[in-house]
């Protein structure tokens, strides 16, 4: 087992490594690219952080259509299910994602009862959920998933067991905001406040008087100038610096109006990012908001069509040169190609065009407000591909985890 938990490992490094890894090692640069593959090398996501709503709107899936999608912590992957296409290839550099993919699909074939599957992967804080584990669903995972999960952490409890303790507070993601909380309230500030709002003026009552003060004090001005301060979000360094091409000033604005637009742009009793953010895990009403995939409506659904999704610890532009012409009908890349230097991307477009069916979309985001592609991509390829401007920004303004800059939607060789 442990031989297993290593080969994962290498290979969740050697990816990352090949992706974030652009400047010498005892540069600043280089210490700063090395520090946040390190951040990187275990789970990161225990939720994503893209809404799949907005995501199957973009998408427009048709039951005959090959989705490939960035796996990350698979929210979005198994609610994509809810828009039946025939198939879903989950890619992710990480181990750990790859593991916890495997994991809801091993649980979506034994667990029969929406209120048990809720409970594990919603609620996530039950000794229930590991006695469902060892007695269900340990036998229906491979080898290498099975031996992520029964590995020891190093407070030697086997890794499954974070879901008797609230799944949603471990991750890299999951400790930053727990970090975040923990700071707030050392400034005077309980970010669970915003929860006790019953209508959006409060909640911007609420944002004003508990959560924006927080920008302006000493610490906070401080961190933002730290890249590896912002590596919770996601954030690798190439990232940063666009966000702070203003300086901490700037970069302070960005995070502020995010949280802002989490805090007060959406009714709260429909937004489950902020209710991660403020709450450290979903609603524990039984109408609370969850991803697609949790509502209990789609359970059956989703149980059903589970078998359709496979899963591969890869690169995506690897992968994409193992698939034939025409082949993929959507392609989701989340925020990675913000990571990606002029060359990763042209090789990576290069692949989606030529794997990519007629009428064939891509979706991403990007941290910060602006087209990513034009003049890093060669005008051989992307002049194959209709930019959706207009509804680009009006999806993005609708996406409620709103923590991206802009959201992106490209379309093969048609206006949408």
């Amino acid at each position: 087992m442990t031989q297993t938990i290593r080969a994962v490992k290498r290979t969740t490094n050697l990816g990352l490594t090949t992706a974030v890894h652009r400047s010498k090692p005892l540069s600043r640069a280089g210490m700063l690219e090395r520090m946040f593959t390190f951040a990187f090398s275990g789970l990161v996501y225990p939720q994503i952080w893209e809404d799949p709503v907005v995501d199957m709107e973009a998408l427009a899936l048709q039951p005959s259509d090959h989705l490939v999608a960035i796996a990350s912590g698979s929210c979005n992957i198994l609610s994509y299910l809810t828009a039946d296409p025939a198939k879903i290839s989950a890619i992710d550099l990480n181990g750990a994602h790859i593991a916890l993919g495997h994991l809801k699909l091993a649980a979506l074939a034994e667990i029969d009862d929406h209120a048990v599957f809720r409970r594990f992967f919603g609620q996530a804080q039950s000794k229930a959920n590991v006695e469902i584990y060892d007695r269900l669903i340990a036998l229906r995972l491979d080898a290498v998933s099975r031996a992520y999960w029964e590995g020891r952490n190093i407070a030697g409890r086997r890794r499954v067991e974070v879901f008797a303790r609230n799944f949603y507070r471990y991750g890299l993601l999951g400790r930053f905001i727990g970090t975040g909380h923990f700071l707030a309230r050392r400034l005077g500030c309980d970010p669970r406040v915003m929860l006790q709002a019953k209508t959006m003026e409060e909640q911007r009552a609420l944002f004003d008087r508990h959560l924006a003060p927080v920008f302006e004090t000493k610490l906070v001005r401080w961190l933002v100038r730290q890249p590896a301060s912002l590596y919770g979000l996601g954030i690798p360094p190439a990232q940063y610096k666009a966000l702070a091409a203003d300086g901490d000033a700037g970069i302070r604005a960005v995070l502020r109006h995010r949280l802002e637009r989490l805090a007060c742009g959406f009714d709260l009793k429909t937004n489950y990012f902020a209710w991660q953010a403020f709450g450290r895990g979903y609603g524990p009403e039984p109408d609370a908001a969850v991803p697609p995939y949790l509502e209990q409506g789609n359970f059956e659904t989703v149980k059903a069509r589970a078998g359709r999704v496979s899963y591969h610890q890869s690169a995506i532009t690897a992968f994409l040169e193992k698939q034939p012409a025409e082949s993929c009908n959507g392609f989701v890349l989340l925020d990675a190609q913000d990571w990606m230097n002029d060359a990763d991307l042209t090789a990576l477009w290069t692949q989606i065009t030529r794997s990519a069916a007629p009428g064939a979309r891509v979706i991403f985001r990007t941290a910060a407000d602006e087209r990513l592609l034009p003049g890093r991509v060669p005008e051989a390829i992307l002049s194959q591909w209709q930019y959706q401007e207009e509804r680009s920004r009006e999806l993005g303004a609708r996406d409620r985890s709103s923590i991206y800059g802009a959201f992106h939607l490209y379309v093969r060789g048609a206006a949408a």
